[in-house]
């Protein structure tokens, strides 16, 4: 069987209006804006209003993501939405798919918290290789605040809501490079937004082993991909990990090597914003015009499940 190359391009985000400070969770639970920033390096984050929707978030970025390659809805094959916060339990890419008008596409979820967005993004290129489809939508999206317990200040100063979107489509040039993944199902429970008896959630989390799980595998997923791609460290000109903890940025950069120039922080505005980390940070740099066609791009995902992943591609 022949292989189609792929490409990555276009780029698009939403986030909700309603900005929340450290300032004003500090007026909900004993926490301060210092104790915040120093531990996270989060200052606010986005959170969603009444009549806004994860659908509605996900369309926005995948409207502007098709804007910007020029393809309109009807050339989009696949719907790819990574999130573990839909609308509907049955799933949102179908609401998406009709938000945009993308009648010819299959949509479905991919639900695998932090690390969707990059487990989307390989589903997607390998179904382009594999000549099935020729343009892929693939979105990450979360509204976790829906979820979190607002008197738990562990985790109620961490999440925040977005989406962010990017095109896949098939190239006579293959641009996508390398992936790595995994699994530790034993400690999900670490990170959980458990089905309790009667209800789903809060969010839950054991900070500190989450924080060790990822400066341990986040640098070992990543040199996996790389040796897959036939990279060194030197080769990558941007680095877009899970926008988690700007501790765990710094600790998997110090361990790599990665000079912090070429390391995309965001959180600081948004907060933690789950499969719609990666796609979000990814477009704040696109749209300054940093991001530019032929870079090369090492991005890794996260979090609850366990799970992890990473791709390294050429953008554009």
């Amino acid at each position: 069987m022949t292989t189609t190359g792929v490409r990555i391009w276009g780029y698009g985000a939403a986030v909700p209006a309603r900005r929340v400070t450290n300032e004003e969770l500090s007026r909900r639970v004993e926490t301060t804006d210092e104790w915040i920033q120093e531990r996270t390096g989060i200052r606010e984050r986005r959170v969603l209003g009444q009549g806004e929707s994860l659908a509605l978030l996900a369309a926005q970025a995948g409207e502007q993501a098709l804007a910007h390659t020029g393809l309109t809805p009807n050339d989009v094959d696949l719907i790819l939405l990574a999130t573990s916060t839909p609308d509907d339990l049955f799933g949102s890419a179908p609401q998406v798919q009709a938000l945009l008008g993308a009648t010819r596409a299959l949509a479905f979820d991919l639900t695998a918290a932090c690390s969707g967005f990059a487990f989307a993004l390989v589903t997607a290129a390998q179904f382009v290789q594999a000549g099935t489809y020729q343009n892929v939508l693939v979105i990450g999206a979360d509204v976790l605040t829906r979820w979190v317990d607002w008197g738990d200040r562990r985790t109620c100063i961490l999440f925040g809501d977005g989406a962010g979107a990017v095109v896949v489509s098939a190239s006579p040039v293959n641009h996508w490079l390398g992936w790595d993944g995994g699994t530790n199902g034993q400690d999900g429970h670490l990170l959980e937004l458990a089905y309790r008896g009667e209800h789903y959630g809060p969010v839950d989390m054991n900070g500190r082993e989450v924080y060790r799980f990822a400066v341990t595998t986040v640098p070992e997923v990543l040199a996996k991909a790389l040796h897959r791609a036939g990279l060194t460290i030197p080769d990558v000109d941007w680095w877009i990990l899970h926008q988690a903890n700007q501790r765990i940025l710094d600790a998997v950069a110090q361990r790599l090597g990665i000079p912090p120039a070429q390391t995309v922080s965001h959180m600081g505005d948004y907060g933690n914003t789950s499969a719609a980390s990666i796609p979000l940070a990814l477009a704040e740099i696109a749209s300054q015009g940093q991001l530019q066609s032929g870079q090369t791009v090492a991005i890794a995902g996260f979090g609850a499940g366990l799970s992890w992943g990473a791709a390294i591609f050429r953008w554009g």
